[in-house]
This record gives structure tokens, sequence and C-alpha cells, in this order.
């Protein structure tokens, strides 16, 4: 005889459907009956889109949040001698930051138990970056990843089936059924996440712009001060930058080549805008945390944090020193004509890099470790007639066609009035604080 159930999925679709707030009973019970199969996708579909419709409160949002956290494990740090902290960056194009900054932070004295995902559309993912290196795995279990922090103070790595398996199942379903939008699912998503994840502090890259998932800065800023709330109320230490993706970050998109850049910046160098961000990422991320001592602009030319990025990537089974894959074609697109490069569409450089071979189009489809693109200008830069904008990479040279078509107005090459400048988003729109 199977079990009465506390509610029916009916009920709590119609209260959602009517702008009604669910109450805690109802959250808690629709979520739990999701992960074990008493609610149909297409009724939990029907209550996402309710969500997405009709919105829901700060408290409602943090309570799906709890719900969703309750479903699996809390990971715990307390053997740890040094204080963690995380951050989370809501994706974009180039967007490579959490490659220097995890070695960098703990390099500073900070615990960096990053866990992080795969790429879907037109955004990277940390995973598939690092898996262009030769042997370096993604799924370890928990008691490794406490080994891996132990000997060094950071690792990159997937989330295992026992953390959060609620936000799983809806994450797959929001992303078929049109409500990956909604800023209470996003919100509790990368928050259930996060806070299971156990960390004492948390910094947010909510980014904006046309490259970036939430286009709007305004709405970008909404989502900031959602997830800084949902973190403040679980006692994570929490804060949010808002931060521009009208442009890629960095002068390469694509897995290896990223990896190379990211290299390049923890060897002292590489390109000033990823170097920006890191060092402002680091810095936050080590007040909330409450370390103080080392400057981390410092531990990037010392080799201090190159040195903790070869160890967590050999912990991991991965060699530092192995060459990255490189892909068997390129092709160079060069500037139609001179001038100042105006413009940068983030969005199609990512779309081009997906379509190269970089990204997926559904989960578990295999990505091109080589493929990808190498920027050459950025707007505000002087270009003349012929010299290279992009270099293209795949494997699949038939894909270079459907690159270069969405490439070709991506771009805009024009005349700077006398003492103008180009109109860029800052770096920085806005930082956010529990």
């Amino acid at each position: 005889m199977s079990a009465v159930e506390s509610f029916s999925a009916v009920e709590i679709i119609a209260a959602k459907r009517d702008r009604n707030v669910l109450t805690d009973p109802q959250i808690d019970w629709v979520i739990d009956a999701y992960t074990r199969g008493v609610v149909a996708d297409e009724q939990m579909s029907a209550l996402l889109m309710a969500i997405l419709l009709n919105g829901m409160g700060s408290h409602e949002i943090a309570r799906w949040t709890d719900a969703m956290i309750n479903s699996g494990e809390r990971m715990n740090w307390s053997a740890l001698d040094r204080p963690t902290v995380d951050k989370h960056s809501t994706g974009g194009v180039g967007d490579k930051i959490t490659l220097p900054l995890a070695p960098l932070v703990a390099a500073c004295g900070g615990a960096v138990p990053q866990l992080s995902g795969r790429g879907l559309g037109h955004t990277g993912g940390t995973l598939d970056k690092l898996e262009s290196i030769p042997g370096w795995r993604a799924s370890i279990s928990n008691e490794e990843m406490l080994a891996v922090l132990q000997k060094c103070g950071a690792v990159i790595c997937a989330a295992g089936a026992g953390l959060a398996p609620a936000d799983k199942k809806l994450y797959a379903l929001r992303d078929v059924t049109a409500t990956v939008e909604a800023i209470p699912l996003i919100a509790s998503s990368i928050m259930s996440k996060k806070i299971a994840e156990g960390t004492s502090a948390l910094i947010l890259d909510v980014k904006t712009g046309v490259g970036a998932f939430m286009a709007d800065p305004e709405r970008a800023k909404e989502l900031a001060r959602t997830m800084v709330d949902l973190g403040k109320r679980a006692g994570v230490n929490t804060r949010a930058l808002v931060t521009a993706m009208d442009v890629p970050l960095g002068m390469t998109a694509g897995n290896a080549l990223e990896v190379r850049e990211s290299v390049e910046v923890l060897a002292g160098g590489g390109p000033n805008d990823i170097v920006e961000l890191t060092l402002i990422l680091a810095r936050e991320m080590l007040d909330a945390a409450g370390i103080s001592g080392k400057d981390p602009e410092k531990a990037l030319k010392d080799g201090s944090a190159m040195d903790v990025w070869r160890t967590m990537i050999s912990a991991q089974g991965g060699n530092p020193d192995a060459p990255l894959p490189v892909a068997r074609e390129q092709l160079v697109i060069s500037a139609p004509s001179s001038g100042t490069m105006l413009s940068m569409d983030a969005m199609k450089v990512g779309v081009a890099v997906w379509r190269l071979g970089a990204g997926r189009s559904r989960q578990g489809e295999q990505v091109q470790a080589g493929a990808g693109i190498e920027i050459h200008c950025k707007p505000g830069e002087v270009i003349t007639a012929g010299s290279p904008i992009f270099t293209l990479h795949t494997d699949t040279p038939e894909r270079f066609a459907r690159a270069q078509e969405i490439l070709s107005d991506s771009v805009i090459i024009g005349q700077l009035p006398q003492g103008g400048k180009v109109d860029r988003m800052p770096l920085i729109l806005e930082r956010i604080e529990g």
C-alpha cells in the first residue's frame, strides 16, 4: 500500500498559477516529491512556468533553496586549518577567471573548494577547459577533495551526485522548458549548490552585457541581490560584483586556448582585463574570508600561485608540463578596412566558438579541446585593413563556414571623432554586500 502524500502537485501548480504565495510545507513537499519521482516532469514543468510568469517572494525563494539543499548532503571542511572561500560566475565568453583565481587565493592563505560545471550553449565550462590538460580528472570523491585542499589549498572539480540532487533534475528540466531565465530559479539553483558545498564565504561574479546570460544590467543586479540575500540568510558571508560581458574576456575563447592564457596569467603575464578581474576577485575573496597578509599581485609575480596550480593539477591526475591540444586547422579572419575597432559582440564570438566545436548543444556531447578563437584586436584599438582580427581553430574545417557567418558582423570598425572614446561598459558595474 502506497503512502498518502501530504499534497497533490495539481493544487500547488494552481496556487502559483493564481499568484498565491506557496507555504513552507508545500515547497518542502514538491521538491522532495519531485526528487522521489512522485511529481512528474510535466507537472514540475507547469509549476516552473508559473514561477517564471508570477515570480516568488524572498521567503519563498529562501525556502525553495533550503528544500533543494536538504535533498542531498552538506559538505564539511572543519578539518582544514585555513578558512574556506569560493567564487561563482554566471558565465560568459572567454571567462577563464576561475583557473588562475583558485590557486592565487590558495597561495594567499585561503582554501578554495571550487565545484564547477560544464559549458552549454555559448558560455564555456570550467571543467571542459581543465579536461584539455592530459590526464586531469573532474570527478573526484569528497575524501579526495579534502586531500587536495589540505595539500595545496585549492581544488576545482565536478559536484558529486549527493549534492543538491533536486537541482540536477530541475536544471535539466528548466533547460528544455524555456524557464531558465526565472530569477528565483537561477538564484536558488546556484545558491543551493554553493551553500551545500559548505564554504564560509562566497563571492559572486554576475555577468551582464550582450555576451552574458543576464544581458540587462538591472536584471543582473536583481539576481545578484537575490543571491546575496540567500547567502546571508544561510550564514555564508556573501558578496556580489556585477561585471561587464559586452566584449569577451581576454584574448582567447575555447578550452585549451583559455588554459594556455590562464597559465600566462599565473606566470605573471596575460591580458590586462583577465589580470585586473582576477586580482579584484581575489582581494574580495580574501577580505570576505578574513585573510590578510599576502598581496595577490605579489603572489602572481613571485611564482607562488603557479606552484599551487601545478600541485592542484597534478593532484587530480593532470600533467601541468604536457603540451595542450592544438586544433588541426586554423583560419584567419582579417579586417576589411582600417580604423578604430568600435565594438565586438561577445555573444556572436561565443556562438562562433561553439560552432567550431568547443561547446555542446546537448548534455553529454563531446567537445573539441583545441577548438576556439584567438582574438587579435579589442575595441578601442586601431586596426589596419588586412591585419588579423580573429584566428579560428577547429579539428573539423567544415565548421569554419558557419562560424564565419556569425562573425561577419561581430565587429564594427570606423573612425572616432577627435578626442572621442569607444563606448564600453565599466569592468565593475556594481558591488553588492549583504
